[in-house]
């Protein structure tokens, strides 16, 4: 455990930091799952909506540091195609 004051305070900083990433990284793991679920629903509408909401949290983690940026980038893309995949093939416009 910290003995100094700076140490101590450094403890305290580092827990709130570490609680704020865990509620990040709930966040988003949250909402690819409900985004998951609604393309499995066949709901694409919705699904389009959390995937770009989870886009954006996983934008915003990226850039504090939470998760990497790639990963970001990663998993976002992922939702994406799996709500493209899962619609089928777009139809050519004439």
């Amino acid at each position: 455990m910290a003995n100094t004051r700076s140490a101590k305070k450094r403890a305290r900083q580092a827990e709130k930091r570490r609680q704020r990433n865990v509620a990040a990284k709930s966040e988003i793991k949250t909402l690819v799952k409900v985004c998951r679920a609604a393309i499995d629903a066949g709901d694409y509408e919705q699904a389009r909506e959390v995937a770009r909401k989870a886009e954006s949290r996983l934008g915003v983690a990226a850039k504090k540091g939470i998760v990497h940026q790639n990963n970001a980038r990663r998993r976002a893309t992922r939702l994406h195609a799996a709500i493209a995949r899962a619609k089928g093939p777009a139809t050519p416009a004439e």
